[in-house]
């Protein structure tokens, strides 16, 4: 954790050394400069009050306005939101929209470290939280930090396996917000969140997998099969056991499974021989 803070620190002092070295002061435009910008005073001046409708412009709440003088950002970097001026003929302005923003990353093609192709796809949310940074320093930082995503998810998941894309999706998630939100803060975006949207196999694939499951859990079905196989002999075995005790049990026995029969099945008879009559016929043979 203090190695993380340690290194947030940094990034903000770098951020702010960078956003500094942009902002360039008015006496950096030279005595041509000046006598640019005094023009274009007077020139304002003379023609009040038309010219007040042109040199007044608004921000809106969620927006930042860079202000470009002579091609120099001026002092003081983002204006906004609300009122601010310029100069005619000498400044111009470039509105930044500083809300989140999503967009979804089309399914990329990836080989896995166990050389599987599987299809991927995701959402990412990011807003741009320095937009002096965001002007200056990218032409699009939109579609360059839609480009940077799809490299992303596609060097991450090469250095995954299949199972662990399939069950790790927040632990990948987490680690391509910090990849791309270490990319993206020298142009002043700052990457909120990234999440897994769809894992697709390919159909071979699913078919070996649902067919491997199948395998699986028939397998187990016989175990436990098997398993109450044995637990029924054993209580038939301990049941045996009771009932040769006890001669009158056995005919208990067959009284019931004769209430039994005759509750189920009332046009069978079933008339109880006893073994022993059976054995006496036997040893006359």
């Amino acid at each position: 954790m203090e190695e993380y803070g340690k290194e947030t620190q940094s990034r903000e002092s770098k951020r702010r050394e960078r956003q500094a070295a942009l902002e360039s002061s008015d006496t950096d435009n030279g005595l041509c400069g000046w006598i640019i910008v005094i023009l274009s005073i007077l020139l304002m001046l003379a023609t009040l009050p038309l010219s007040i409708w042109t040199c007044i412009k608004i921000v809106k709440e969620y927006e930042r306005a860079i202000i470009f003088r002579l091609g120099r950002i001026v002092r003081g970097g983002a204006k906004g939101p609300g009122l601010f001026f310029i100069l005619p003929c000498t400044d111009s302005f470039i509105n930044v929209d500083m809300r989140t923003i999503t967009f979804d990353i089309p399914p990329q093609e990836v080989l896995t470290k166990d050389s599987v192709t599987v299809s991927v796809d995701g959402v990412v949310y990011y807003r741009v939280q320095n937009a002096t940074l965001a002007v200056a320093n990218i032409t699009n930082a939109d579609a360059a930090t839609r480009l940077l995503a799809q490299t992303t998810l596609r060097n991450v998941l090469g250095t995954k396996n299949l199972a662990e894309i399939l069950s790790d999706r927040n632990e990948i998630a987490h680690s391509m917000q910090s990849t791309l939100d270490d990319a993206t803060d020298d142009w002043g975006i700052k990457v909120e969140r990234v999440e897994i949207k769809d894992v697709k196999l390919p159909q071979q694939l699913q078919r070996a997998m649902a067919a491997e499951a199948e395998a699986s859990r028939e397998a187990r079905a016989k175990v436990i099969a098997a398993e109450g196989e044995v637990n029924a002999s054993r209580a038939l075995k301990e049941a045996s056991l009771v009932i040769a005790e006890s001669p009158s049990g056995l005919q208990l026995r067959y009284l019931q499974t004769l209430n039994t029969i005759a509750a189920e099945k009332n046009s069978t008879i079933i008339f109880p021989l006893p073994m022993d009559m059976m054995q006496a016929f036997m040893k006359r043979d």
